[in-house]
C-alpha cells in the first residue's frame, strides 16, 4: 500500500486537502477559504474526515505564517491568533499532526520534486493573497530558531512591505481604486489601456525590487515563484526577469522560474509526515 498521509494547504483564498500515497496526490478536495476561524476549522475537519482511513500515518498542514511549534501566531490573511493548530488536529483525530509555514512546504516540495531539485541554494516566493517565502541553504529548508523567513515582510518603501504593496489582496485594492474594479494580476494583464499599463508597470517594478533585493541577500542558484499568480504566465515572468537586473548587484548567475508543480503546498505538507 505504501505511506499514506493527509496533506492540507490552507491559503488566504483557497483551502486544499488531499490524500497522498507515496508522494502522489490520490484525491484532492478544494474549497474557498471561509472568513471565520470556526468555518475554516469545520471545512478542514470535514475534508480530513472524508479522506482519512486506517492507513493514514498523519496530517501535514501548510499554513500562512508567522507560526512556531504548530501555533499560528498572527497571519494577516486568515483569522487565527495564537492558535495551536497542531494540538487541535492531534486531539480531534487522535493522529500525528505537523504544521509548518506554507512557503517552507513549497520550498521543501521544490527541493525534492521541482525546479530546486539538485540545487543547494535557492528561495521560493508564494505569490497569492499575500507573499510568503521559503529558503533552501545547502540543500536544507532553512528554519530559524524562532519564526523568520517572512520574505514578504521586507520593506520596499518607508512604510509598506513587499506584501502590502503587491500581494494579491493589495492588487485587488489598487485596481479597485485606479480602474474601478477589483482585478487579480492575470486580469490586469489582459487589459490594454494607458491606466492599466501604468499600473502594471508600477506593480512589476515593486516585484523586481523585492526579488532583486532577496537575490542580493541569498545569492541563489534559482528563484522559484509559486502560488495563484502563476496564472499571469510567461509575459509577467519575462517582465520581472528584465526589470530585476537593475536591482541585482551580484555577479552570479541565477534564473527566475515559475513552479512546475501543480500543488507544491500540498506535496510539501505531505512531506512533513515522515
Amino acid at each position: 500500500m505504501g505511506k499514506e498521509v493527509i496533506a492540507v494547504d490552507l491559503g488566504g483564498s483557497n483551502l486544499r486537502v488531499a490524500l497522498i500515497r507515496n508522494n502522489k496526490i490520490i484525491n484532492l478536495i478544494k474549497k474557498k477559504t471561509q472568513k471565520t476561524k470556526e468555518g475554516i476549522l469545520g471545512d478542514m475537519s470535514d475534508s480530513i474526515s472524508e479522506l482519512i482511513n486506517r492507513n493514514v500515518k498523519g496530517v501535514g498542514i501548510a499554513s500562512p505564517g508567522p507560526l512556531k511549534n504548530g501555533i499560528i501566531i498572527n497571519p494577516p490573511n486568515i483569522p487565527f491568533k495564537n492558535f495551536n493548530m497542531k494540538r487541535y488536529f492531534q486531539n480531534k483525530f487522535k493522529i500525528r499532526a505537523e504544521v509548518d509555514n506554507d512557503a517552507n512546504c513549497v520550498a521543501l516540495a521544490e527541493s525534492k520534486f521541482g525546479a530546486g531539485r539538485g540545487k543547494k541554494n535557492f528561495f521560493i516566493l508564494t505569490l497569492g493573497t499575500g507573499i510568503g517565502g521559503g529558503v533552501v541553504i545547502m540543500g536544507e529548508v532553512y528554519k530559524s530558531k524562532d519564526i523568520g523567513t517572512e520574505l514578504g515582510n521586507i520593506y520596499l518603501t518607508r512604510d509598506k512591505t513587499f506584501e502590502q504593496l503587491v500581494g494579491g489582496k493589495a492588487i485587488s485594492k489598487i485596481t479597485k481604486e485606479y480602474l474601478g474594479e477589483e482585478l487579480n494580476l492575470s486580469e490586469l494583464m489582459e487589459i490594454n489601456n494607458a491606466k492599466s499599463r501604468k499600473l502594471l508597470d508600477e506593480i512589476t517594478e515593486y516585484y523586481a525590487q523585492g526579488i532583486g533585493s532577496l537575490i542580493n541577500i541569498f545569492d541563489p542558484e534559482i528563484v522559484v515563484l509559486a502560488g495563484g499568480m502563476r496564472e499571469a504566465g510567461d509575459r509577467f515572468l519575462n517582465i520581472i526577469r528584465k526589470k530585476v537586473k537593475k536591482y541585482v548587484t551580484l555577479p552570479g548567475h541565477y534564473n527566475i522560474v515559475w513552479s512546475k508543480l501543480e500543488e507544491p503546498g500540498i506535496l510539501g505538507a505531505g512531506l512533513l509526515i515522515d
